[in-house]
């Protein structure tokens, strides 16, 4: 591997390495190492932060080490209490395996799945008996779970700490145990379980040191300010179609776009660092394209600009569309909601509506109440910048 590689697998969209000198040593050496990634569906999105990790994930693929694309099929129940203020809700088996199902499709768009070993921490974790669990448990004290800062803050609040939630990082520290990985990769927000599994190594006696530990920047959301999340709604999907996953590239500040550049895109940092300060429209859509490129094809990218340019720029209503037909009178709340699906709920419909989100044929409805009668033409509607649909009988 050239040193540029090996650079780049330990600095950008970096956090923290942990050794830095021992995991350099063994990329230079040729050694083929076993990587570890571990992700709970605990949803049916993948989003362009876990893109951040799977990207580095690919990079060691690239470079020739084993691929461990561990799912907590276990954990996921339990529910990561990492930058949490309260207990995550449990979920059932069934929810966890369909989600299981939907994150393996997603990550194939950057991984290599046929070379990846897919593995799954309910094979152990399940089994374990109360015996080996109290063992396990016995390796870290109270006081250094508590050294969590999101467990100190909910201390603090008064909010409750439940015990499952004080067993997740032995638990995820032990799926290193079993799959005696040399390197696992994660969030910064996991660099404290990652440590877990690093010191668990050490005292089952997998490793001397224990594993090395790698931590990914996390990518800002849509919002500019909170890290992306599915629960905040801030969050860009990987199972976006390209117009959409183009038009919220579009849309995040500024100042969060070097971050993108820098975790997913191989885009000279001084490069795009100089275009975003002279000409930072420009710079946006290049990532956008290079981003959707990446993710899509460079079609789709282009397809997906053209349309921002006959939507945003031009200003013109795009010639393709999709059409739905109404047989009866219907509510403006429910042709967006359940006729279009542009918006999740009626509620959703309605705070779209209040904002002047919403026009029917150039006119904006204002009216939460206003009736749509059958049309003797076709009409169009707007909901937001980018959702289209004509309206017929």
């Amino acid at each position: 591997m050239t040193d540029k590689k090996i650079t780049d697998i330990l600095t950008r969209g970096v956090a923290e390495v942990i050794v830095r000198e021992n995991l350099a040593k063994k990329l230079e050496s040729g050694e083929k190492l076993r990587i570890k990634l571990g992700i709970d569906p605990t949803g049916s999105d993948l989003t362009l932060g876990h893109a951040v990790v799977l990207r580095k994930l690919r990079q060691f693929q690239d470079a020739g080490h084993t691929v461990i694309f561990l799912f907590g099929g276990y954990t996921a129940t339990i529910g990561d209490p990492t930058g949490k203020n309260e207990t995550r809700p449990v979920l059932s088996v069934e929810e966890v395996e369909k989600n299981a199902e939907t994150y393996l499709e997603q990550a194939s768009l950057i991984l290599d799945i046929e070379k990846c070993e897919i593995r799954n921490n309910r094979e152990w974790l399940e089994n374990m008996n109360l015996a080996e669990t109290l063992k396990l448990m016995a390796q870290k004290s109270v006081q250094q779970i508590m050294a969590r800062q999101d467990f100190k803050k909910r201390t603090k609040q008064g909010i409750d700490i439940h015990l499952q939630e004080f067993t997740y990082p032995l638990l995820q520290g032990y799926d290193s145990v079993v799959l005696k990985n040399d390197v696992e990769i994660g969030g910064s927000d996991q660099l404290f379980n990652i440590m877990v599994g690093r010191d668990l190594q050490k005292k089952y006696g997998v490793s001397e040191i224990g594993q090395d530990c790698l931590t990914c920047k996390l990518l800002v959301g849509t919002d500019g300010t909170e890290k992306m999340s599915k629960s905040l709604g801030n969050y860009i999907a990987l199972k976006d179609t390209p117009n959409e996953m183009f038009g919220k590239i579009l849309s995040i500040p500024d100042n969060t776009m070097l971050d993108y550049y820098e975790c997913l895109t191989d885009v000279d940092l001084a490069e795009a660092e100089e275009l975003i300060k002279t000409n930072p429209r420009d710079a946006k859509v290049y990532l956008a394209k290079t981003i959707v490129t990446w993710l899509h094809s460079a079609e789709d990218a282009e397809k997906a600009y053209q349309d921002f340019q006959t939507k945003f720029v031009k200003k013109e209503i795009p010639d393709e569309m999709p059409e739905f037909k109404i047989s009866r009178e219907i509510g403006i709340l429910d042709l967006i909601s359940k006729t279009c699906g542009f918006a999740k709920s009626n509620g959703e419909a309605r705070r779209l509506v209040m904002q002047g989100a919403v026009s029917l044929d150039g006119e904006k409805i204002g009216d939460p109440n206003f009736i749509v009668k059958n049309p003797a033409k076709k009409l169009v509607l707007k909901v937001g910048k980018r959702k289209f649909a004509r309206i017929s009988s």
